[in-house]
């Protein structure tokens, strides 16, 4: 019994993240290593979200990593400006500009975490003008079985986790968070599957 409890929470979780239970299995422990957060759970909420792609992890990692530019794949991002003597390294800082329409204009953010070897990026939102207070959020990227075509796939991990605004509650902090996120890595995927296609 207690092993079909095991299963059936592992189906769930992997329906809900899109993913199959067998790639649910070796994202695992990535996932309790790197998008796991403690909470208060009377003012912060978390969420993590998962994307195929059709394109190498190589590939995918080389546009996650650009912490300097974040537009190439995020939407709603104007423009990304870093200081003249920026180096890319933990520690160092970028400030966003967000298109018109949002509830948000500027935000200045901190690179938490780059490792190179296993392919895991994070940042903090330290400042500017917005809704998503205190946000930190981690990406890693995994390299995925071929798909039926026999070409390489990956899969993008993107977890946050950030305070429930007054006045809103948690339903409405993560609806308008995961939906930035989809977005976003459902455009790294058309980024990345095309520079995958040009470099056939």
């Amino acid at each position: 019994m207690p092993e079909m409890e095991i299963e059936n929470e592992t189906e769930r979780a992997s329906k809900l993240l899109g993913l199959t239970s067998d790639e649910y299995e070796e994202l695992k422990p990535a996932m309790d290593e790197f998008h796991t957060y403690e909470l208060d759970a009377a003012r912060q909420c978390s969420s993590l979200l998962a994307q195929r792609v059709n394109a190498p992890l190589d590939l995918v990692w080389s546009v996650v990593r650009r912490f300097d530019k974040p537009q190439t794949y995020k939407h709603f991002i104007k423009s990304c400006r870093v200081p003249d003597d920026f180096v890319m390294s933990v520690g160092c800082t970028r400030d966003v500009y967000v298109i018109s329409g949002l509830p948000a204009a500027t935000s200045t953010e901190r690179l938490d975490m780059l490792d190179d070897i296993r392919h895991v990026t994070g940042f903090s939102i330290t400042g500017g003008e917005h809704r998503l207070r205190n946000y930190r959020s981690v990406t890693s990227v995994h390299e995925s079985r071929p798909g039926e075509d026999g070409r390489i796939r990956s899969v993008v991990l993107e977890s946050y986790v950030v305070d429930i605004p007054e006045g809103n509650n948690e339903e409405d902090t993560r609806l308008f968070a995961d939906t930035v996120v989809k977005l976003n890595l459902q455009k790294l995927a058309t980024v990345t599957e095309a520079l995958a296609a040009d470099h056939r």
